[in-house]
């Protein structure tokens, strides 16, 4: 059946499905997949950081999370095009008739199912996300970091049992074929246009050109994206007897007021999502170290942070001493001059350098020294 309509044998007559195009392509692949890898890497242990790594994690410079996770997004939106550039060139061989010539010839193709079945569901998955769409049951954050692992194991595979045939197409040998470098410009082009009408939610000086991107990193109350509202949260309305509570050695509570009246700082730090946007904002409150210190927490000390919602994988926050210390670290008030909207977080949140998004809880209701 394999061997009829477009599976016959001779039906693929382009002359760019050949070792060079592919090898070419591959490179471009893998540097996008490499960058993608590791920056999701820092993202995932930046979230859910081991216990012996939470200790180690900087947090400078202030802007490294924007930084990695709009390289994350930008580098897998690039490869979506790469990939299926590559694909088809090789998909030819895919049809080979007979399937498995050999057991060493079946795992190799085995392999490039696997390879070829997590790189494809890793960049839908991650596509999706940037959109904020999660139609499937799995949790995406768990699924896409161990695809993560899953795609990059068979690439390393595929590219030691391709080596030789690789290491003769690395360098042109022969003369310039005409359609192979059109064919090379044209997914360039395709790159090029993806990339530049999609980094500017990370990127500030591509934001003129963001047409494509899922979000605008200028739209939403007090010109800042909200992905989870106060509705969403169940914390339109702040109880009337609001009081911070920070729990440590001298335990104490503050209403708003007194949090308005103590030394306030200001900090222009960005907020950056896992989606791959960010937008930068200046940020007023109480500096947490000063209160933690109140508490009679000693130097060094990590806090565990209690949100509002009632409900919620990020209600409760611990963050590292390290963060915690930071002077740029706040018990934000106000963002940009005014008093935080309820989707921001009001009364209060937190605003730390370098931190993922969804770790700048907001709605605070207690601090509690570690």
């Amino acid at each position: 059946m394999l061997r009829r309509g477009p599976f016959r044998d001779g039906a693929f007559r382009s002359p760019l499905h050949e070792p060079r195009t592919t090898v070419v392509l591959g490179r471009w692949l893998g540097a996008a997949m490499l960058i993608c890898f590791l920056t999701g890497l820092f993202s995932h242990l930046l979230q859910d950081p081991p216990p012996w790594l939470a200790g180690w994690l900087p947090s400078r410079p202030a802007q490294g999370y924007r930084v990695t996770q709009g390289l994350h997004v930008i580098s897998g939106l690039a490869a979506i095009p790469l990939l299926g550039a590559k694909l088809w060139t090789v998909y030819p061989r895919l049809f080979e008739w007979p399937p498995a010539r050999s057991v060493l010839h079946a795992l190799e193709r085995l392999g490039i199912a696997v390879l070829v079945a997590a790189t494809l569901l890793e960049l839908f998955t991650g596509l999706l996300n940037t959109l904020q769409w999660y139609p499937w049951p799995f949790p995406f954050r768990q699924t896409h970091f161990w695809l993560g692992w899953l795609a990059v194991g068979g690439l390393l595979v595929h590219v030691a049992v391709k080596a030789p045939l690789i290491a003769r197409n690395w360098w042109r040998s022969g003369p310039a074929l005409a359609q192979r470098r059109a064919f090379l410009g044209a997914v360039g082009a395709a790159v090029g246009v993806v990339t530049l009408t999609t980094a500017g939610q990370s990127v500030p000086w591509l934001r003129p050109l963001d047409l494509l991107a899922p979000r605008r990193p200028d739209v939403g109350p007090q010109r800042l994206p909200v992905n989870r509202t106060a509705a969403q949260a169940g914390t339109q309305s702040t109880p009337p007897d609001w009081q911070l509570r920070v729990d440590g050695p001298r335990p104490y509570r503050l209403t708003l007021a007194e949090l308005m009246e103590l030394p306030q700082h200001e900090a222009e730090l960005p907020i950056s999502c896992v989606e791959g946007w960010s937008a930068s904002a200046r940020w007023s409150g109480v500096r947490v170290a000063d209160l933690l210190a109140r508490a009679g927490a000693h130097a060094g000390s990590a806090v565990k942070v209690t949100s509002l919602e009632a409900a919620g994988p990020y209600r409760i926050m611990e963050m590292p001493a390290q963060y915690a210390s930071d002077p740029l670290t706040l018990l934000a008030l106000r963002v940009n001059g005014e008093v935080l909207d309820a989707d921001h977080g009001f009364p209060a949140r937190i605003i730390a350098p370098n931190r993922p998004g969804v770790l700048q809880t907001k709605w605070v209701a207690r601090l509690e020294v570690l």
